[in-house]
Order: structure tokens, then C-alpha cells, then sequence
């Protein structure tokens, strides 16, 4: 895998997209300039891959929009040290975004080929998460919790109760929620029992498949 000069200016175009669509958290914008995603991606789409779309990626999932991986890691206000669960590693492109920001990163992906590649590329590229797991997303990790940050690369038709579950007092939730389309929801846990919501627009995920494996 190389990473061209050439490479490099796509990148910067694209934050230069990602400055305009009102993205402004200067370290995510940097791990997006640092990280190539075109490493993430089939050769087919390579070409595409600085281009402000999601792109297909094997078992009919999908790389997520930059835009979309841009927001949902900005609202999540990720700290160095924060201890965060990413419930479909996918690609694992998210998952180096957060590794990049310093995050403490524990990874579940329910389809073993997605599994598999994400982590060798992330080995490849000496992104090593805490844990890396092939698993059933809706149980997510209760053995590795609580967690400061969960975020969900999927859509869900409603909330998981056992990852709310898992979220520490004070941290916070990033959900895609609805059937055919989904408003990015922020759930935040302000007590045990007490929980605040923030929206922040429609989007369009794969589903989260449900199901344990």
C-alpha cells in the first residue's frame, strides 16, 4: 500500500470540503489529512476515495461518507485517554480515526470477512486497538465497560438498551436511529436511570444486523 503525494492533496481538498459542511474540530479535520483512506477501500473504488461519499466495501456494507465520519467522531468531543466502544468496525477507517485521536478503542464487528480484513489493514498500518472482536454489536463489550463514548456505525430501527447499558455517568452515545432513513441521535447519560437526547440531521446507514451470531 503506498501513500502518494497525490493522495495527500485529495486529502486536503477533502477537509477543505469538511471545513465548508461546518466541520471544525481541528484534530479530527488533521486525522482525516493524516489517515488514507484509500487504504480502506477496494482497488475498484481507490480512485474515489477522497471524494465525499460512501463507497461499497465487501458483504454489501459500506465505507461511511467522511462527512458522516467526521460528525459523528466531532460530537462525540473524543479526549485523549477516553475509553470508547465503535460498534461496527467495518472498514476499521473509523475505528483509525479514533486510535489516531488517542482513544482507548474497543471494536465489534458481526461479519467475519469485515472482521477479518479490518484488522489486518489496522495491523498493517500499527493501528491497534485495545480489543478487536468479532461479535454480536447489540450486546456490545460488558466485560470491557463501562465506556466513556460508544459510537455506532449502523442504523437501528431503536436503542439498544444493553449499550446504553454500558455507558459510564456522563458519557455519551452517537446513534444512527430509524428504518429506511435515520437522524443522527447524540444520547447522553446524565444519571443511572436518565438519559438526554440531541439530534443532529437525517442520514442514510446500512442496518444494524440484529441477531446473535
Amino acid at each position: 500500500m503506498i501513500d502518494l503525494p497525490i493522495h495527500k492533496g485529495k486529502r486536503k481538498r477533502l477537509v477543505e470540503t469538511l471545513i465548508l459542511k461546518g466541520i471544525t474540530d481541528k484534530k479530527v479535520l488533521n486525522a482525516i489529512l493524516n489517515i488514507p483512506r484509500h487504504f480502506f477501500m477496494d482497488s475498484d473504488f481507490q480512485s474515489f476515495a477522497y471524494d465525499d461519499k460512501a463507497f461499497p466495501i465487501l458483504s454489501n456494507q459500506t465505507i461511511s461518507q467522511p462527512y458522516t465520519v467526521a460528525l459523528q467522531t466531532e460530537v462525540l468531543k473524543i479526549k485523549s485517554g477516553d475509553k470508547i466502544l465503535e460498534v461496527g468496525t467495518g472498514s476499521g477507517y473509523q475505528t483509525s480515526i479514533l486510535i489516531y485521536l488517542k482513544a482507548e478503542v474497543y471494536t465489534i464487528e458481526r461479519i467475519f470477512d469485515l472482521h477479518k480484513k479490518s484488522k489486518k489493514i489496522l495491523s498493517m498500518l500499527s493501528f491497534q486497538p485495545e480489543k478487536i472482536v468479532w461479535g454480536d454489536g447489540y450486546l456490545g463489550l460488558p466485560e470491557f465497560g463501562p465506556f466513556d463514548k460508544i459510537l455506532v456505525t449502523a442504523g437501528a430501527s431503536d436503542i439498544p438498551i444493553k449499550l446504553l447499558n454500558q455507558l459510564k455517568i456522563g458519557g455519551k452515545m452517537i446513534i444512527p436511529l430509524g428504518n429506511k432513513t435515520q437522524e443522527m441521535t447524540l444520547i447522553e447519560r446524565i444519571e443511572k436511570e436518565k438519559f438526554k437526547k440531541y439530534k443532529y440531521g437525517k442520514f442514510s446507514f446500512v442496518p444494524m444486523l440484529k441477531n446473535k451470531i
